[in-house]
């Protein structure tokens, strides 16, 4: 659960800030960002932010916004999961309403990103490389489905022959048998949160086109070498850059509300 809070709140964050819009659901005149194609299948964690929220209420009613429980939430997964722990700044706001293409639009990375494609959209949210480098550490945890490394494991040379044979056994060409076949990010420890992410890296065993990139004779591979041999380093950077993350265009003051039930607006 600790790769799916961490995941939500990116995809929350890259989409118009850290509002909460992405943990609004549909209803029969508004459509949210939750059926948008990078989140459709992909993001969960949903009913453990209306868990906390419901008993945050009972207690402290109408004061903790659902995107600062997010924020929080993603940070104690990670802590629980042997990561790094760092102060949440808060005050966040809950966004009205969510936009489905603005979630469509590209600005969350999809798995078949180049180097160049990932270093631009973290650019863009005042994120720099080492920060986008640290950041896709989070892969350390979590699973994929076949749909999103199907590419990678039958078409690409810069993997692991036994690694890509593994994964092939689940996930067949050409499809759409075994699309939902879900495989580890990281097929070392995928429920540990730890540097072996990057070491995967290094052996060509990342699991997505976007995963290997980072380490393919590029700019990054220096800090892919770090984060592989100093786990300090990627914990304190990591941390950095969740922090960083967190204060992308959030709501504040009179903006936005804060919400009763997470899932809708008030």
């Amino acid at each position: 659960m600790g790769a799916s809070l961490v995941r939500l709140f990116f995809h929350d964050c890259f989409v118009k800030g850290c509002d909460g819009s992405i943990l609004l659901e549909d209803t029969s005149s508004f459509t949210g960002e939750q059926t948008a194609g990078p989140n459709n299948n992909s993001v969960r964690g949903f009913n453990v932010v209306a868990k906390i929220k419901s008993k945050v209420e009972k207690v402290c009613p109408g004061i903790v916004s659902c995107a600062d429980i997010l924020a929080i939430a993603a940070r104690d997964s990670t802590v629980i999961l042997g990561g790094p722990n760092w102060n949440v700044k808060l005050g966040r706001r809950d966004s009205k309403t969510a936009s489905l293409s603005a979630a469509n639009s590209g600005v969350i990375p999809p798995p078949t990103s180049t180097l160049s494609n990932l270093i631009n959209r973290f650019k863009n949210k005042g994120l720099s490389v080492k920060d986008m480098v640290a950041l896709s550490g989070s892969h350390t945890i979590g699973q994929a489905r076949c749909t999103s490394f199907r590419a990678r494991i039958y078409n690409e040379t810069n993997i692991d022959s036994s690694f890509a044979a593994t994964r092939k056994k689940s996930c067949p060409f050409p499809g759409p048998s075994g699309n939902s076949k879900l495989a580890p990010l990281d097929v070392q420890t995928p429920t540990a949160f730890d540097n072996n992410y990057y070491k995967n890296l290094i052996n060509q065993k990342g699991l997505l086109h976007s995963d290997q990139v980072l380490f393919n004779g590029g700019s990054t591979d220096s800090l892919v070498r770090t984060y592989s041999s100093n786990s300090k380093t990627f914990n304190s950077d990591f941390a950095t850059a969740m922090i960083k993350m967190g204060d992308i265009d959030p709501l504040t003051g009179s903006h936005g509300e804060i919400r009763k039930i997470c899932s809708k607006p008030n």
